[in-house]
C-alpha cells in the first residue's frame, strides 16, 4: 500500500534551520521515497513499510536534539 505523509518539523531552538535542512537531506537520500518540499512542510510518498521505517529511524535521530516537535498527516493513498 502506498501512502502520503505531510510532515512539519519544529526544533525548539534559536538555530532551527540547520536541523530542518539536515532532516530533509537525510530523507532525500532514500531512493525509494518521493519527496516534495514547500515553505511549511515536506511531503513524502512511498510504500507504507518503507516510509514508516525510514521516518522512525530519522525522527529518532532528530530527537537527539532537545525539544523537537514533529507534526505528521498520514494518508493511505498516493496523493502525489
Amino acid at each position: 500500500m502506498n501512502i502520503s505523509v505531510e510532515i512539519s518539523y519544529y526544533p525548539l531552538k534559536d538555530e532551527f534551520k540547520a536541523a530542518v535542512l539536515d532532516f530533509i537531506e537525510r530523507i532525500q537520500n532514500y531512493p525509494n521515497l518521493e519527496i516534495s518540499r514547500n515553505g511549511m512542510s515536506t511531503q513524502i510518498f512511498g510504500e507504507y513499510n518503507d516510509v514508516m521505517s525510514i521516518l522512525t529511524k530519522e525522527i529518532k535521530k532528530s530527537f537527539e536534539l532537545p525539544s523537537s516537535i514533529f507534526l505528521l498527516k498520514i494518508v493511505n493513498a498516493d496523493l502525489q
